[in-house]
């Protein structure tokens, strides 16, 4: 995984963020903070959090939900850029990882915004949508294991409404998906994923390559 956009030289990359990345205090010292931990690579790149808040306030959601927190960077960037009354529905199975997560959500005064599922997301899923919640969210955000990514698109697709917007991390797996030499199996799993995305009809798709790869899925209205 890479948590910077990947094909750019550092000094090009540094001059991105020079010119456009406006990150508040509390998210700088998030990414810090996780850039320090032994799974630091699964952080999210801090434009990739700014472009997400960009088509969160875009969409004018209220209710978004996120299918991996780790140390929760994303989801702050979503919480933040919310309305007051707006709410995230976290999907995560690590105490450790949610615990510095819950952390950086207290201090930036959006943990009442954040409702975190410490469980297997695909039962949190299910549970959402046998309680009546599909076509509810306006917003998704796909992160988790690679393996399950079409169960959490399928359901999620199911979740959001019509309008709604899916943003799909990690497709481009720091390139090993063009290395047709690689058969791990989570690249593979994500070579399928693209695949099967790219012939779904359901959805209006564009794979923007910021970062490790973001896929957007739009539901039709």
């Amino acid at each position: 995984m890479s948590n910077k956009t990947i094909g750019l030289s550092d000094r090009l990359y540094n001059y991105l963020l020079s010119v456009s990345l406006r990150e508040p205090e509390i998210l700088v010292k998030l990414r810090e903070e996780t850039a320090n931990h032994p799974a630091a690579s699964m952080q999210i790149a801090p434009e990739q959090g700014q472009f997400m808040a960009l088509l969160v306030q875009l969409l004018g959601a209220s209710k978004t939900l996120e299918v991996g927190v780790f140390t929760g960077y994303s989801s702050l960037c979503v919480a933040l850029a919310l309305p007051p009354d707006g709410r995230i529905v976290a999907c995560d199975v690590s105490e450790e990882y949610t615990a510095i997560a819950r952390r950086y959500w207290q201090l930036a005064g959006v943990a009442h915004k954040i409702d975190l599922h410490l469980a297997p997301a695909l039962e949190t899923l299910d549970r959402l949508l046998a309680s009546g919640q599909a076509e509810t969210f306006d917003f998704a955000f796909i992160d988790a294991d690679k393996e399950n990514y079409w169960a959490y698109y399928e359901r999620s697709l199911q979740l959001i409404r019509p309008g709604g917007l899916i943003a799909i991390d990690n497709v481009l797996w720091n390139g090993r998906v063009a290395d047709l030499q690689d058969r791990d199996r989570s690249t593979q799993s994500i070579r399928d994923f693209n695949r099967q995305l790219l012939a779904d009809g359901r959805v209006t798709i564009s794979l923007v390559p910021i970062a490790d790869g973001l896929t957007l899925a739009l539901k039709p209205r």
